[in-house]
């Protein structure tokens, strides 16, 4: 058995002893099916996470609908079923974007050194001391048509939105994978690579890389859940992702004048969000828990 192999298995028996995060990866493997039965539901339902009904304006639960509906009629069980796909895949994907652009410059300035790393480390702490919510709303009040999108397209404004996370969301990511590659690039096989005359993206993409994977994959483990939430503000702001579609922030924006006469239509959504953002968080933290060689070996930790 290879050491990666070894350490591939290790990590995973030590993910499995952690209750908590097992716990959590239940719950967001729960929270993924009710946004891929999204189309299921609304089949089974006869109706549209759209379909306005303004005769059945907060209605309490029925068969047609399971747990009422909305201000506007609209089916309340669908629409968070909707927003479950929607928050999620914007959270992911900003998540993943993110990753790719903090890993690759971390990667980089850890790995090179010198003027680079000083100006993309420069670049990181002015990104790191903007403030972040009066930014975010300057990014999602943009004009889109400059950029050739639609802003009363749904894909275009979603695409938008996972772009501005994106763009704020890098900076962790960056300074983990930097810290990472300054230690790998010290090891003997990158060492003796560089000295047999291998490029050096070559050797960041099969030695660095891989072995700087530990700290990128729980830096973006635990940024999913505050860029959802990063996204929830902007639609509870008006910002965010754009009716008709659903999200769980845009659901809190609607049910804000409505707290006393249907405490549903907040405490619903809102309880979603606070549900993905612990278990994401709590995910991130036995991953990173699962990584940490030193768990197994008895007071290492203390020396």
């Amino acid at each position: 058995m290879s050491t990666a192999v070894g350490a591939r298995l290790g990590a995973w028996k030590r993910f499995r002893r952690h209750g908590p995060a097992v716990a959590a990866a239940v719950v967001l493997a729960v929270l993924g099916l009710m946004a891929i039965a999204f189309p299921l539901a609304e089949s089974a339902l006869g109706l549209q996470a759209e379909t306005i009904d303004l005769l059945a304006r907060l209605s309490g639960p029925s068969w047609g609908h399971p747990i009422g509906t909305d201000e506007l009629g609209r089916d309340l069980l669908l629409r968070l079923l909707q927003g479950a796909r929607v928050s999620l895949f914007v959270g992911l994907a900003a998540a993943l974007v993110a990753t790719v652009i903090g890993a690759a410059l971390g990667l980089a300035a850890g790995y090179f050194g010198g003027w680079l790393d000083a100006v993309l480390m420069r670049i990181t702490d002015f990104v790191i001391a903007l403030p972040l919510l009066p930014l975010l709303i300057v990014m999602a009040a943009a004009d889109l048509s400059r950029l050739g999108l639609d802003a009363d397209r749904p894909e275009h404004a979603t695409l938008r939105i996972i772009l501005i996370l994106a763009l704020v969301g890098w900076t962790t990511v960056a300074r983990l994978a930097r810290g990472a590659a300054l230690v790998v690039r010290e090891r003997e096989y990158v060492q003796a690579a560089r000295a047999l005359g291998t490029d050096s993206t070559t050797i960041l993409i099969r030695h660095v890389l891989p072995n700087s994977l530990s700290p990128i994959v729980v830096a973006a483990t635990l940024s999913v859940g505050n860029l959802i939430l990063t996204e929830s503000v902007l639609s509870f702001l008006g910002l965010g992702i754009q009716p008709p579609l659903a999200s769980w922030g845009g659901m809190l924006t609607g049910a804000q004048g409505m707290i006393r006469e249907a405490p549903q239509l907040a405490v619903w959504p809102g309880l979603l969000i606070f549900v993905t953002v612990v278990a994401f968080n709590v995910l991130g933290d036995g991953i990173r828990d699962a990584f940490d060689v030193e768990a197994d070996v008895p007071g290492l930790r203390a020396r």
